[in-house]
């Protein structure tokens, strides 16, 4: 519940309350700074970490010029007359008092003043604006979101300098009262999606997004389990979320997240990427194509295989070579899935190995997993080649979680077709038909963006 508790006139009641709420005495990193100005008792509450040492001391020594016949009547005036800085202002609820303490802000309480003084002269930890490491392009900026949300929403503000650009902040959490910015064109937006996003972000009760943006996914839309198709765009790219907004789309910024969620998206969105738009036209078109061709391959190549496998007649003479020639001890849908499994293994692997093991493990994991399961009669080398394919191939998608979907779809089809032959295949790819067509988005239209009742 918000502290409705007001400021008092007297700085011996306010700081007294602060170290009631604040376990100020407790924690090395909650200071309080006592002093005079003016002729008035003084004190200064804020996070060590966060202020910028150079920027109070010349605002403190600016205090300490304030005669007491110079003091003004009230803090506005005192935060006209005698702060020099910007970013200044008056509260009079401690609800927001906390809340900018812990947020970094500096409060000043001074006596005979009913508000406090928030002087925002914070600075996060951040690491460098450089290129991330998952949405990389041959050509373009070379710069990317990191985890403060002040730098990212300046990001986008360099690229489109317009008046109608809007970002809205807000906090959600109870606890962690979590920064979130959303960012869109007034002047281009849907203003029906608009709205139903914030309504949803406001309605939202949550303790705390303990996993930042994921957590605010799953807050703002609820999931069916059975569907894995994911419901927003993410994206590491300041260019690319621009450009999203400039199309009319709604982008959410939420602090220590380095990367931004856009809606609405559709099957469309989730498979391009930054190097469609930096490339000539017809090469654009290309890779887009391309793209989607390999889409398509990565959930239907080892399922029709499998098909094909167990209908040997109905595989047209000038394909007869695809045919398995070898006889191996375990089926070919069992060796499908336990391939399926081990590339996932694998990749689990790659991502806890030390970078100056990888190679070196990389190198073994591929004699063994190729050459030597095969002549051990484990695998077809057919199987070998085409899972290999699938694996390289779900590399080419931008969106993680939209490969993991795809993934999901091979699984039930490659389950379907080895259990009920043709009649499981035809039923896996309605069923695939359907989580696309039937995947309603936040927006209210399904992944080919046509509006669901």
């Amino acid at each position: 519940m918000p502290d409705l508790k007001r400021v008092a006139t007297s700085v011996k009641e306010n700081v007294a309350y602060v170290n009631q709420v604040l376990p100020v005495k407790k924690s090395f990193d909650l200071v309080q700074r006592d002093m005079v100005i003016g002729g008035r008792e003084a004190s200064f509450f804020f996070v060590d970490g966060f202020t910028k040492d150079e920027s109070m001391l010349k605002i403190m020594d600016s205090f300490f010029g304030v005669k007491e016949e110079d003091m003004p009547d009230s803090a506005t005036g005192f935060s006209r007359e005698c702060i020099p800085y910007v970013e200044v202002d008056t509260i009079s609820e401690f609800d927001q008092v906390f809340r900018n303490i812990l947020s970094g802000v500096t409060c000043l309480f001074i006596d005979g003043y009913e508000a406090c003084l928030a002087i925002d002269c914070r600075t996060y930890p951040a690491r460098s604006v450089e290129e991330p490491d998952k949405d990389k392009s041959l050509r373009g900026s070379r710069d990317g979101f990191v985890e403060t949300i002040v730098f990212n929403t300046a990001l986008m503000r360099r690229r489109i300098r317009d008046p109608h650009l809007t970002m809205e902040m807000m906090d959600i959490g109870e606890s962690s009262r979590t920064d979130v910015a959303l960012c869109y064109m007034s002047d281009r937006v849907d203003q029906e999606l608009l709205e139903n996003v914030k309504n949803r972000l406001q309605s939202i009760q949550v303790d705390d997004l303990r996993m930042n943006q994921q957590s605010l996914a799953e807050c703002l839309f609820k999931r069916k389990w059975f569907n894995p198709l994911p419901k927003f765009k993410f994206t590491e790219r300041p260019d690319t979320a621009a450009a999203c907004l400039l199309e009319g789309k709604v982008v959410i910024m939420v602090d220590n997240s380095p990367s931004a969620l856009i809606l609405p998206t559709s099957i469309l969105d989730m498979i391009e990427e930054a190097n469609d738009y930096y490339f000539p036209t017809m090469t654009g078109i290309y890779l887009k194509l391309s793209r989607g061709l390999i889409t398509f391959l990565t959930v239907f190549l080892t399922p029709v295989f499998l098909l094909f496998m167990q209908n040997l007649n109905w595989l047209p003479e000038v394909f007869a070579f695809v045919a398995i020639k070898d006889t191996v001890n375990i089926p070919l849908v069992f060796q499908l899935l336990i391939l399926e499994v081990a590339i996932d293994g694998l990749r689990l692997a790659a991502l806890n190995t030390p970078s100056m093991l990888s190679t070196p493990l990389s190198v073994i994991a591929g004699i063994v997993m190729g050459e030597f399961s095969v002549q051990s009669g484990w695998f077809n080398t057919e199987v070998m080649v085409y899972m290999a394919f699938v694996a390289v191939a779900n590399y080419t998608q931008p969106n993680f979680e939209l490969g993991y979907a795809l993934k999901f779809m091979r699984l039930l089809l490659l389950i379907l077709t080895a259990l009920f032959n043709w009649m499981g295949f035809l039923a896996g790819c309605i069923i695939v038909v359907c989580l696309i067509c039937f995947n309603k988005t936040l927006s209210g239209r399904n992944y080919l963006n046509i509006k669901l009742n």
